[in-house]
């Protein structure tokens, strides 16, 4: 393996790496809201004192977990699509489309993150009720999930591209291929 290649595979680990970290973030947010919601429930009917910051916590948990999870939905390729286009066409037509696909995603990426971080500076200055906390803080979830969104398909953009043009060697499947078996 050439260190051109051997770059590229640590580049993938490394945006693997961080989709892990980022689904198991979005996993303990999934345990707090449950624990939370056990907690309200709990001293809703034994307590019989409802516990008013829940609701709005959970506002921001969902929304954690939603956003990060799509993040990194477009790292594992598990969002909706419709491939017979590109089952269509021929192989390297297929790959343009795939990166035209992958582009847009970029640029939506991209938008989220600059006009998230737009919200995140104009509600700063006001506090969630119940919770005392600024109010930007309901969406640093869009500015990471663009910001990932970025990574993962402008990663995705440069390997096709560079398959495209140099051959099938610096693809992604490829790359997988060589983790995965030891090269």
């Amino acid at each position: 393996m050439d260190s051109s290649s051997s770059k590229q595979t640590a580049v993938k680990n490394f945006l693997d790496l961080l989709a892990y970290l980022t689904t198991a973030l979005s996993g303990v947010f999934m345990v707090v809201l449950v624990a939370s919601f056990g907690w309200l429930v709990f001293g809703r009917y034994i307590l019989n004192d409802t516990p008013t910051w829940v609701e709005q916590m959970a506002l921001l948990l969902v929304t954690n977990i939603t956003f990060l999870a799509a993040a990194v939905g477009i790292h594992e390729r598990t969002h909706l699509s419709v491939d017979m286009l590109s089952l269509c066409v021929p192989k390297r037509i297929s790959k343009i489309i795939n990166i035209i696909i992958d582009m847009t995603v970029f640029a939506f990426g991209f938008a989220m993150a600059m006009y998230g971080k737009e919200l995140v500076d104009f509600a700063w200055s006001r506090t969630i009720p119940l919770l005392g906390i600024s109010d930007g803080i309901r969406y640093f979830p869009v500015v990471a999930s663009g910001s990932l969104m970025c990574l993962f398909s402008g990663y995705r953009i440069f390997t096709e591209i560079m398959a495209l043009f140099i051959g099938e060697s610096v693809s992604e499947d490829s790359l997988s291929s060589d983790v995965k078996g030891g090269k």
